[in-house]
């Protein structure tokens, strides 16, 4: 597994009980934090995330900002954001056309980015930090005139949640079952969106399961267009929900406007963030597509949004984002490989403790089960469930574990020994690759044998309702619908950690509810949830829960 420039990982030596976060032979090759890109449809997600992991190459000459951190942390910063938009009279012939910004897209989990700093304290900021792909070794040279022969130290490295409109978990049988309208229509087409109002309920539900393993968020708005938008005010909400504390505004698209069209919006989105989780966050004017100012926001990520802590002795549980099929058409039988399976080592959302939910709740300690993050080894015996789900001749759900043994742990290009909480990792099993093609098992958790949480058929949650729908617009100066309470038999749409499933309503009192899903899902007790209804033919947010209580299915004894 050795690769120029890398540290070598060593199970032989690995002493789980030393590691932590900034380990030189976990942050080499894993990233260890994860940092979510959430905003309007068509507003530059993706395309930031391709400037920063360096896949797209920055134009010779143009612009580059000279303020300081600090600077940005002044209130109003109109000062320095007339600095940078008088400068920004960009050729437009390096614009990409509308149609080619819809095209750009990176399937979640597959943008890694090392971000490191020049070790010469001379180095001018925000020059000195700099960005490069997964697979940059270490220590790379500067490339600042004048230090070129400094050598640069690794901060961070980062897996980008990003949050293209993907289809959620159906088991291959559209969503949640077969409710007939309720269905989910696929519109991902390969290298192509094409963003409808439907295709805003599949980019939802996506970023409502990718906010499950973020540690932070990128919020991006852009400049050429009236803030907020409905998606951009919709996925705040959800940011809010998932309880993330660390966010970075990016005013993305300054080089398409004037300086005061610029100035008016900084305003309008100081005005939006007043008295949400993002007040007070710093916002950085950026041009995505010409990677101007993206040295700013990796100086923002290193200082803002710090690594949680992660506990890497516990038994290790894997949320599963992404599964895949790596055979090719006419591999021989002796060259056919097991299923690969993507996806976060955590079990509880990081918001759990960091952010006082649980006080919120009346455990003051933190809950009794506490957050638990883990460490998964080459070779190692694995347990997947719910695993292989069908119903019985009476149409009762049963479920089988799926059992298997690590083969191959990746981050990106990395080959690892080892894989530890924080990043996105690929996992390469055993298993029948028919039970990882597209995505199947999306929603499913990844484990040591018999160390995995229950599976649910019916929760009992304790669950909380927006005042009013989000994302919606309004015509003139008509107020935004209100939620109406939960009713008795309607459908729900729930997103529990990477898994959307349906849920019809059993009972309600007060603000406790009783949910019967429509596919079983393998969580915890005290896990939070997002609660979405169908409004006018899309889904909308309507407001999150906690599981308190809930049936769970016998699952067999381990065969091994």
């Amino acid at each position: 597994m050795s690769r120029r420039g890398l540290m070598e990982q060593d199970l032989s030596k690995l002493d789980v009980t030393t590691l932590h976060p900034l380990s030189p032979e976990v942050i080499s090759r894993q990233a260890t934090i994860n940092i979510g890109t959430v905003g309007h449809v068509a507003h530059g997600k993706s395309t930031v995330v391709k400037a920063i992991s360096g896949v797209q190459k920055q134009p010779k000459g143009g612009l580059k900002w000279v303020g300081t951190l600090d600077e940005w942390l002044i209130v109003g910063r109109k000062h320095c954001l007339l600095s940078l938009l008088w400068l920004a009279k960009l050729p437009r012939t390096v614009r990409f056309k509308n149609e080619l910004e819809r095209n750009i897209t990176i399937k979640l989990g597959y943008a890694n980015a090392k971000i490191y700093k020049c070790e010469d304290e001379r180095c001018p900021r925000p020059m000195c930090y700099k960005a490069y792909g997964s697979g940059k070794e270490d220590s790379p040279l500067c490339d600042v005139p004048g230090f070129e022969n400094c050598r640069m130290k690794l901060l961070r490295h980062v897996s980008f949640v990003d949050c293209p409109p993907l289809r959620p978990h159906s088991g291959g049988k559209g969503w949640g079952g077969n409710w007939g309208s309720s269905s989910f229509e696929s519109i991902y087409q390969r290298q192509k969106i094409h963003l409808s109002e439907k295709g805003h309920d599949i980019l939802m539900a996506t970023m409502l399961n990718g906010a499950a393993i973020m540690d932070g968020a990128l919020l991006l708005i852009a400049a050429n267009e009236s803030c907020p938008q409905p998606q951009t005010a919709e996925h705040l909400a959800a940011v809010e929900i998932m309880r993330l504390q660390h966010i970075i505004i990016l005013q993305n698209k300054v080089d398409l406007i004037q300086e005061n069209v610029a100035i008016n919006q900084h305003e309008a989105i100081q005005k939006f963030i007043q008295g949400t989780v993002a007040d007070g966050a710093p916002v950085v004017p950026i041009s995505a597509q010409l990677k101007y100012n993206i040295d700013v926001v990796c100086e923002y990520i290193v200082k803002k949004i710090p690594i949680p802590e992660r506990d890497f002795t516990s038994p290790p549980n894997m949320i599963v984002i992404r599964s895949f099929d790596v055979n090719k058409p006419g591999f021989e039988v002796d060259e056919i490989r097991g299923g690969v399976a993507g996806g976060s080592i955590l079990r509880r959302m990081p918001w759990a403790i960091q952010s006082g939910f649980f006080v919120h709740f009346g455990w003051k300690n933190g809950h009794p089960n506490d957050v638990q993050r883990w460490c998964l080894k080459v070779n190692q015996f694995i347990e997947v469930r719910p695993g292989i789900v069908v119903k019985d001749e009476n149409g009762n759900i049963k479920c089988t574990p799926i059992y298997s043994r690590i083969v191959s742990l990746y981050a990106e290009q990395n080959e690892l020994q080892f894989a530890v909480p924080g990043g996105l990792i690929g996992v390469g099993t055993t298993m029948d690759p028919t039970l990882t093609r597209a995505d199947r098992l999306v929603g499913q958790v990844l484990g040591e044998v018999g160390s995995l949480p229950d599976v649910f058929v019916e929760l009992e949650v304790n669950f909380f309702l927006l005042r009013r729908l989000i994302g919606v617009r309004a015509k003139g100066t008509e107020k935004q619908g209100k939620v109406s309470k939960l009713t008795k038999g309607e459908i729900l749409m729930l997103n529990i950690g990477s898994m959307s499933t349906g849920a019809r309503v059993l009972a309600v009192r007060n603000d406790l509810a009783k949910l019967q899903l429509t596919s079983p899902v393998c969580t915890s007790r005290g896990e939070k949830i997002a609660l979405s209804r169908r409004v006018e033919k899309h889904w909308r947010l309507i407001g999150w829960g906690q599981i308190q209580a809930g049936t769970t299915l016998d699952i067999p004894a381990n065969p091994i």
